[in-house]
């Protein structure tokens, strides 16, 4: 049985673009959707902002979850959809869904944020944690999104994030783009394939990407792959990429990271200034 595509919901707006996205890569790659809702234990039965006065918690749960389930039949009919109502800590009960989904996607924010924040303490507690990729939806700004970017650093986790890109791409016959950010020289280089991607010239350091690339030209034939070997920090330099991008890719860890850290700076800044959807791939995390 193919893995699922688990999508968080909580009626908000950012919940709904999530839930369209979730549903079109469903579609695009051929997977079930699961729609869940997660109830925490201690909200009350009868909240104050039920619609009515009859309307309970459970009633309001069920209704968000089929009204989602609803919109998605609509508009694809042929997709396989089913719906969960949970109860639990969000982040908890949404990292015990990845463990058997393909991915989990959430909105950029949710009811229980503040206004001005960017990014929705679900998506950041989750990028990192779950064990699956982890999909935070923005919508993209206005322009060109025919490309999937991927952040590339030579390491296993941009492996993994790599992988994830060209199945996306495969799947929406897309190119992607795949970008290194080359940052001050290292001193001491690494041996191919066990650290960073050797320094030196633009030059030399794009002729070590295609040296990387080579085997996952052989995997995903029929994908486009952009190279781009850029001067600059890699948070910028992906930040720009995103504006006209469908998707960017990240490793949650990349070189630079604490090895006991979940999510690495690059990452999380990516996920706080990106311009479209990120994906955030986690380092154990490989397609078979």
């Amino acid at each position: 049985m193919s893995r699922a595509i688990v999508v968080g919901v909580d009626g908000s707006p950012s919940a709904g673009s999530a839930l369209g996205w979730a549903a079109d890569d469903a579609s695009c790659r051929g997977l079930p959707l699961r729609i869940v809702l997660v109830r925490e234990p201690w909200a009350a039965e009868h909240p104050p902002t039920a619609a009515s006065d009859r309307q309970t918690l459970t009633e309001r749960c069920t209704y968000l979850v089929d009204n989602a389930a609803d919109q998605v039949r609509r508009l694809i009919p042929n997709l396989e959809v089913s719906t969960a109502v949970v109860t639990g800590a969000v982040i908890e009960r949404l990292k015990s869904e990845s463990e058997t989904a393909d991915s989990v996607v959430v909105g950029s924010r949710g009811l229980g944020g503040f206004a001005g924040l960017v990014l929705g303490s679900v998506g950041l507690g989750l990028a990192g944690h779950a064990h699956s990729p982890v999909v935070i939806v923005r919508m993209p700004v206005p322009g060109s999104h025919g490309e999937i970017v991927v952040g590339f650093d030579g390491s296993p986790f941009a492996e993994s994030a790599l992988d994830y890109a060209l199945e996306q791409a495969k799947a929406r016959r897309m190119p992607v783009r795949v970008v290194y950010a080359q940052r001050t020289p290292m001193l001491t280089p690494h041996p191919a394939g066990y650290g960073p991607l050797l320094t030196g010239t633009l030059g030399d350091e794009a002729a070590e990407i295609r040296l990387r690339l080579a085997p996952w030209h052989e995997k995903y034939p029929d994908v486009e792959v952009i190279e781009s070997t850029v001067p600059g920090h890699p948070v910028p330099v992906l930040v720009r990429a995103s504006e006209t991008a469908a998707l960017v890719v990240v490793g949650s860890r990349g070189l630079g990271g604490f090895a006991s850290a979940a999510l690495g700076s690059v990452s999380h800044g990516v996920l706080h200034r990106a311009r479209c959807p990120v994906a955030v791939v986690p380092t154990s995390w490989r397609r078979s």
